[in-house]
């Protein structure tokens, strides 16, 4: 299986323990404003539950903090209390913020996320001359990107044919793409015969009530080895 998945939203032990041995590439934790958010004080608890489970090729999933427009400070302090692997960042963070958290924490990696709207169903060559706009710049300081719908977590998918675009702009820098945004059992497998993005991203999609099903999460990951 070529296309990594990431599963978002984890809030608690037991689903972490759920998961074990399903091949799952990351586990990401909501720190910023959010019902899937989780306090500081029990992130250290969740990371060493990703520890415990084996994801692919049986190693512990990768550990993945949400962050929308936080300080650098904030982010040093955090990191220090829980070591994550990966910071995500979904808000209006710059290159040079990038730049400044590659060199105090040179082995967590930067997830750069941008958010695709309605407007950005263009023309072919102009969506990609938009995507390597917002990615160029980021070139130095990202180690993947990921685009989403607006808001992140809402169950809503976006334009798809962007994908290309989006794509083709991460492989000219030589980083993957995830794609998030309305990802679900029923449709991931369109979505990765028709574009082929390198990781995929789900929360909203394998929940029931507002909670994480591991039952949807199975469906899920087995989709994905199906297409």
């Amino acid at each position: 299986m070529s296309t990594r998945i990431k599963i978002c939203g984890l809030r608690d032990t037991a689903t972490i323990a759920s998961l074990d041995g399903l091949p799952i590439h990351e586990i990401g934790f909501i720190l910023a404003p959010s019902r899937r958010r989780v306090e500081l004080s029990v992130l250290p608890e969740l990371l060493d539950a990703v520890r415990r489970i084996r994801g692919s090729k049986g190693e512990p999933p990768r550990t993945v903090g949400v962050f929308v427009n936080e300080s650098l400070e904030q982010i040093d302090s955090i990191l220090s209390q829980a070591p994550l692997d990966v910071v995500q960042l979904h808000g209006e963070e710059s290159p040079d913020y990038c730049r400044q958290l590659k060199e105090k924490h040179p082995a967590v990696k930067r997830w750069r996320v941008f958010s695709i709207r309605g407007g950005d169903g263009s023309a072919a060559d102009t969506l990609l001359q938009q995507a390597r706009e917002r990615l160029v710049p980021y070139g130095d300081s990202a180690d993947a990107f990921l685009i989403d719908a607006p808001g992140g977590g809402t169950g809503h998918t976006f334009h798809w044919p962007a994908i290309v675009a989006y794509k083709t702009a991460a492989a000219e820098l030589g980083l993957p793409l995830y794609v998030a945004g309305g990802l679900n059992p029923d449709n991931v497998g369109e979505l990765l015969q028709g574009y082929a993005p390198d990781g995929i991203d789900v929360s909203s999609g394998v929940e029931t009530e507002g909670r994480k099903d591991i039952d949807k999460i199975r469906l899920f990951v087995r989709r994905v080895m199906e297409a």
